[in-house]
């Protein structure tokens, strides 16, 4: 098939650091390509990819200085998407909402992944306005805030295996890698390991708007317990972070949609202790590749029976579920499902003509 993928600008295609959708549209595009597919990248021109990379900014605008109006890269994106559309069978976007109004008026059949929250109020109006448009969820969890959007499909994310080798060791810390936001629970991460008598290594990105509550409520945490700040990481840093833990905490306080961390230290064979938020249920199988849990003391006594759990086990989890492969081929039924719909709909149209 000939695909093209939409990708967000803010980081390059595989992101150099923090990047989660970003790493997702790098694992899908090349799986593609080995599926044989013809596949087109529209991205920042710093990505890398074996797929036809159609740059349409000179570079990831997050780490660009100054930082561009972000609505230029997104018209820049938009214009040669709409001067090749006819090149391609289907149109998979990974930028949210800004493309629907364009898409809907070509004669390409697209799709929409949704990375993000939907349960925001405003949202809904966007829902009302595009009632037809096709969208992908993450999980099932994170359809649920907007029942009325045209879901025709979930599907989980997925890594190559060995982007990870897993470790048979026990571990000797406990990990927290993601984002410093308070629905992230990095303080809740630090209170746990306190609890549970382990060292804590956080490797996280600040955002610009969350320096102050780093400053003044992660911060002071970290003082008097056992807490390395990593920083942010790439993904070679990444796996050895994750595979030399005992396990990842998870203590999040917002519906998560997928949380690609859990998926990660599952390749690496880390169990997972996480809070029952989002999509958390259906990632972790519990007693298998981590512990869902509802409170802290709950959490506390999931590490020590984490600890216990068989690596090996936890990495076949993610054999079994979780790779890039079985992304890849799941997203090409989604592709050959709107394909056939739209040459149906040609049809119908042809013969009422």
């Amino acid at each position: 098939m000939r695909i093209a993928q939409l990708a967000p600008l803010a980081e390059s295609i595989p992101p150099k650091l923090y990047g989660g959708t970003e790493r997702v549209v790098s694992w899908l595009t090349e799986e593609l390509v080995a599926l044989g597919h013809e596949v087109t990248l529209f991205a920042s021109a710093d990505s890398a990819t074996a797929a036809r990379l159609v740059p349409v900014w000179p570079s990831a605008t997050r780490l660009s200085r100054p930082r561009p109006d972000p609505l230029a890269p997104i018209a820049n994106l938009l214009a040669r998407v709409a001067a090749e559309a006819d090149r391609f069978d289907v149109i998979h976007c990974h930028v949210d909402w800004v493309h629907l109004p364009l898409l809907q008026r070509l004669a390409v059949p697209f799709v929409t992944t949704t990375h993000g929250r939907l349960d925001l109020p405003y949202l809904k109006h966007v829902a009302c306005t595009f009632p037809d448009a096709p969208f992908v969820s993450i999980s099932n969890n994170q359809r649920e805030p907007l029942p009325e959007l045209n879901w025709i499909a979930t599907v989980y994310h997925g890594q190559p295996p060995e982007t990870c080798s897993p470790s048979n060791d026990r571990g000797s810390y406990l990990a927290f890698l993601g984002r410093i936001a308070p629905e992230k629970g990095p303080d809740a991460a630090i209170k746990l390991a306190a609890a549970a008598g382990l060292p804590l290594r956080i490797a996280a990105k600040v955002p610009r708007e969350g320096s102050e509550y780093f400053n003044k409520r992660i911060k002071p945490l970290m003082e008097g317990n056992r807490v390395e700040f990593v920083g942010e990481v790439g993904d070679k840093d990444k796996a050895e972070f994750l595979r030399n833990a005992a396990a990842l905490v998870f203590p999040i306080d917002w519906p998560e949609p997928f949380g690609l961390v859990m998926m990660e230290a599952m390749a690496c064979g880390t169990p997972t202790v996480a809070y029952r938020r989002g999509s958390v249920p259906e990632i972790i199988e519990d007693g298998v590749s981590g512990f869902v849990v509802d409170d802290e003391s709950q959490a506390v006594a999931a590490i020590a029976r984490a600890r216990e759990l068989d690596r090996r086990e936890v990495r076949a989890a993610f054999e079994r579920r979780f790779t890039a492969r079985r992304m890849a081929e799941e997203y090409v039924r989604v592709y050959r499902q709107l394909t056939g719909d739209h040459r149906r709909t040609e049809d119908v149209t042809t013969a009422a003509g």
